[in-house]
Formats: structure tokens, C-alpha cells, sequence
């Protein structure tokens, strides 16, 4: 579902009221746990964190007049989705994540290479999502961004 919101509070806003619940305490553990340097904001139609043009000018190779995307969650249709990219472009990070979520969830892990899909809205691993969120600093996330462009 697309929203067409200008600040992560009116995306909350617009979402239907039995998930904004979920949406605000997702933000809130996203926002406490994410290293200094990324900025929060609406990127791509979803809530997005991102490295800002102040810290990386290049922006997003895709669209240079983007900042770099990291990580951002969005409500769809039938679940609310997390996109990191660290767990698609770090394997120990992707392996981590996914030896980790049994610890915190007795629902099956719905993941793509990025995407994280949960269904169950009362049953978001936010401690996990926590942890997740530190994993990378703003400089590790250019360095590998770096890497994987220059291939």
C-alpha cells in the first residue's frame, strides 16, 4: 500500500489505526538503537533511514539526488515489512539475523533477500529489530555500499 505522507508521523498517521500501535513502537526501537549519523525521513513512499548527503554527496547510485537508503518499514496489505540492507549485502549479518529469530518469535521467519514480513502485528520481535539496528555504523554501511557498486 502506497502512502502519500511527508514525515514519518503523518505515514503513521494514514496507516489503518490497528497497526499504528505497532508502526510507532517500531520507530521508537529503530530510533534508540541506530548508530549517530543516519537520518530518519520518508524514502520511497515508506518510513526510511538513510545516510544523508551531508555525510555521503554521492547519494544513492540509482538516483544520485537520493541519499543512501539503509533500512526502512512500510505497512503492505497483509503484513508490515522491515528492509535492511545490511542483512542483503552481509552474509554474517543475514546469518545472524536469521539463528537469532527463533530466539524471539515461534512464528516461522518470512524473509526475501531484504524484506522481513511480519503478519502476526502482535508478534514483531521489536528486541531483535533492536539489536539488528546497531549492527551497522553509517561508516560500515558506505564501505560495503562502496564495495558492492565498484564491482
Amino acid at each position: 500500500m502506497q502512502y502519500k505522507a511527508t514525515s514519518p508521523e503523518d505515514y503513521i498517521n494514514q496507516v489503518p489505526e490497528e497497526r499504528q500501535a505497532a508502526l510507532k513502537k517500531l520507530r521508537k526501537i529503530i530510533n534508540k538503537n541506530l548508530p549517530k549519523g543516519f537520518e530518519e525521513g520518508i524514502q520511497y513512499g515508506m518510513i526510511g533511514y538513510y545516510v544523508p548527503h551531508s555525510v555521503y554527496p554521492d547519494g544513492y547510485h540509482c538516483n544520485p539526488k537520493e541519499p543512501l537508503p539503509f533500512m526502512s518499514f512500510a505497512s503492505q496489505k497483509n503484513s508490515i515489512n522491515l528492509y535492511h540492507s545490511g542483512i542483503y549485502s552481509t552474509k554474517a549479518i543475514h546469518d545472524w539475523f536469521v539463528s537469532e529469530y527463533p530466539k524471539y518469535s515461534k512464528l516461522k521467519l518470512d524473509m526475501g533477500k531484504s524484506c522481513i514480513r511480519f503478519k502476526k502485528v502482535d508478534q514483531i520481535p521489536y528486541e531483535l529489530i533492536g539489536e539488528l539496528s546497531k549492527k551497522l555504523t553509517v561508516q560500515e554501511w558506505i564501505n560495503i555500499y562502496e564495495s558492492a557498486i565498484k564491482k
